[in-house]
Order: structure tokens, then sequence, then C-alpha cells
């Protein structure tokens, strides 16, 4: 498929959804990364997937999202306490 096609035819999507925000077709590749970041795949592998030869242009693609940060456990409740004393 050309690229200006593959271009048609999420430019369709888009308005079809009813999407309102300026994206792109490069919008799939980090959505593509968060998600597979938010289903806990490692950053490394994730590097790997998207071709990238330095871990910072991973770390671009990939952010924070409030359900990640909404997984966190304090290490506190996790494990009982096991301090001397």
């Amino acid at each position: 498929m050309a690229e200006r096609s593959v271009q048609n035819v999420f430019e369709r999507a888009v308005k079809e959804a009813g999407i309102r925000k300026e994206v792109g077709i490069h919008s799939l590749r980090h959505s593509f990364a968060t998600h597979l970041l938010e289903a806990g795949t490692d950053l490394r592998s994730i590097q790997e997937i998207l071709g990238h030869g330095r871990s910072q242009t991973t770390e671009v693609y990939t952010h924070v999202s409030q359900k990640s940060l909404g997984k966190i456990l304090d290490p506190l409740d996790i494990a009982p306490q096991t301090r001397r004393r």
C-alpha cells in the first residue's frame, strides 16, 4: 500500500471517529508504544520493537500515564515489616 494511501485511510478514520485534536499517522506509533508500556512491556523491548538505537529516543515516545501511576504499589504495603531491632 502506498504511503499516501495509508495517510488517506488514517485521515478518514480520524474524521469518522470525530477526533478534533490535531493528530498524524505518527500518533499510532506513539499510542502503540504507550499501550505496550502500560501492559507491562519493558522499555528495552519497546526500544527493539520500534527500532531505536538509543533508549532516550524510546523514552520520548513513552510517557507515564495516570493508569500506570495508579498501579504503583508501596513496597511497605506489600511486604511485611522486616526491620531488625
